[in-house]
């Protein structure tokens, strides 16, 4: 307003005597110091928390160096008990206006300061010696052993006060807390759409909680605040941080109270899109548990794989929500949060391969159907039955009863063999190999493996069990027996009985197994008389029903 009332005068002032131009070069004069004035750096001097006055810097001395100094000069007179303040003059010394204490110069002043500060150079050595003066006379005076006691009288009062005061404000707070709960609690209902919940009262009852709690926490920061800077002040040791104090920590609330308004349309955005999405998952969940449960069926899509089917969707959903998100978020476009994604991109990928492929391999497994729990199945060198089915891996309890884990990409790159998926249904076929001398007519030899298999228990009636002659063999003909069972479960325990059964039948038609090898017909034939069928301690274990 004033430059451009001075630019306007300037206009008009050919038209004005040449007094009036005189004044307006005068007063341009005096704007153009007062704006240089404004950009120049200055720095306070300050003696126990008492700024006496500002100084400037040149390049060799900035302004806060000098201003050091200064401080530490004065501060070395107030503590030298033989200084007299009445020794503090102002001494021209060419050029310059020094401001002495005996021999000792206390600080300089020059043109430059006497225009900042707008007056005369003079009166400008006058007024910084009273200053000195009176901060002396003060240093002193706070740091005798009357004022330390009156401080500290008043600190431990005001200690007290603030305790008591403390504690009956904490208490009413707490009371108030829960009679407002009390009022809302019956008030406050469920928000949802029809019978379909978005937000739990229970829920609205905790955010209210959180909030008074929270308004709670910042009225004591408050309060704790007010004390702490009025007892720092008390004392001349610790004015300076008393009076900045509230400073220190109101500039950064504020600074984050600014981001926080400015950052309002962005969170109001960030919530609906949080409470739709959210919304969106119910909606898909309620959907796919039904598709579980058999309640809505689709074509070609089996009720198995309704979970699995749901995590994906739930997961892309999300992306998506988070790539939409992700400029409304608070601080996203600075170097530091664009700096942790990059980073955490990095450990994800680095880090985590197998594991991801783990899960994909999983899903795929998941699709491919190749078992389900409960089947019993072949991984590699595993045989056992599956017990549950996770991305990351499949367990499974061994014929010995083991837990083993193994990687879903380990099961991806190997060939598994599923027991149960058609033995269950239409049986499981249990073979077994003997091999028996070209003396044993091949049809005695295939209706005694019937017989075995017929009295074996586990064994299916329908389809009737069958026998292959697998190969001639130089000493010897190789058969193998071939019978249905749905026992897939126990078919350790029927392939045992099909064994022992396969043994008793040769051994009564004393028929020689001449399997695993054959060197020369023996003297005696290899089998086994019934009468010794039972020999200890086989009798014994027979009599106790084993």
């Amino acid at each position: 307003m004033r430059r451009t009332a001075l630019v306007i005068f300037m206009w008009l002032s050919p038209l004005v005597p040449a007094v009036a131009q005189v004044t307006a070069d005068e007063a341009a004069h005096q704007i153009a110091a007062l704006e240089n004035a404004q950009t120049v750096v200055t720095a306070p001097v300050e003696i126990d928390g008492n700024v006496l006055f500002r100084v400037r810097g040149v390049t060799s001395l900035p302004a806060d160096q000098r201003a050091a100094g200064i401080r530490s000069r004065i501060e070395a007179l107030a503590r030298n008990p033989s200084f007299k303040t009445e020794n503090l003059k102002t001494v021209d010394s060419g050029g310059y206006l020094s401001i002495m204490a005996g021999d000792v110069r206390v600080m300089a002043l020059a043109d430059a300061d006497a225009q900042l500060e707008q007056v005369s150079l003079a009166d400008l050595g006058r007024a910084g010696v009273d200053r000195i003066r009176d901060a002396i006379v003060q240093y002193r005076a706070e740091r005798t052993t009357n004022s330390l006691l009156r401080a500290g009288v008043h600190a431990l009062i005001a200690t007290v006060v603030f305790t008591v005061a403390f504690v009956v404000l904490t208490w009413i707070a707490g009371k108030l807390e829960l009679l407002l709960l009390r009022r809302l609690e019956g008030r406050i209902h469920s928000f949802g759409i029809q019978s379909f919940e978005i937000v739990r009262a229970d829920r609205v009852i905790r955010i209210l909680n959180a909030l008074q709690r929270t308004f709670r926490l910042v009225v004591q920061f408050a309060f704790v605040v007010a004390y702490l800077s009025y007892v720092l002040r008390l004392f001349p040791f610790t004015r300076s941080t008393g009076n900045r104090l509230f400073e220190l920590l109101a500039v950064p609330l504020v600074a984050t109270g600014r981001d926080f308004l400015a950052a309002i349309p962005s969170l109001l955005f960030l919530t609906l899109l949080f409470i739709v999405t959210r919304f969106f998952l119910k909606l898909l969940r309620l959907f796919f548990d039904a598709v579980d449960r058999g309640t809505v069926r689709l074509d070609n899509f089996e009720q198995e794989w309704a979970e699995p089917t749901y995590k994906i969707v739930r997961l892309v959903v999300i992306a998506l929500v988070a790539i939409i998100a992700y400029p409304y978020i608070p601080g996203s476009d600075s170097a530091a949060f664009k700096g942790i994604s990059v980073f955490l991109g990095v450990l994800l990928s680095l880090g985590s391969s197998s594991a991801i492929a783990n899960i994909i391999a999983g899903y795929t497994m998941i699709y491919r159907r190749a078992f389900r729990v409960g089947d019993r199945v072949k991984v590699g060198d595993t045989i056992g039955d599956v017990i549950e089915m996770r991305l990351q891996g499949t367990h499974v309890r061994t014929l010995k009863n083991e837990e083993v884990v193994i990687p879903s990409s380990q099961i991806l790159n190997s060939h598994v063999v599923n027991y149960s998926s058609l033995g269950t249904k239409q049986g499981l076929i249990l073979h077994t190999t003997v091999g028996i001398g070209y003396e044993t007519p091949w049809r005695q030899v295939e209706a005694m493996l019937l017989l075995a298999a017929s009295r074996t228990e586990g064994v299916e009636k329908e389809p009737a069990a069958f026998v292959h002659q697998t190969s001639l063999g130089d000493f010897a003909v190789n058969y193998e027996l071939n019978a249905y069972t749905r026992a897939v479960p126990a078919m350790l325990e029927v392939y045992t009985s099909l064994h022992r059964n396969v043994l008793d039948v040769f051994n009564e038609y004393e028929v020689a197994i001449m399997t695993p090898a054959y060197v020369a017909d023996p003297r005696d034939a290899k089998i086994v008389p019934k009468d010794r069928w039972n020999a200890p301690p086989a009798a014994q274990r027979e009599r106790e029903g084993g």
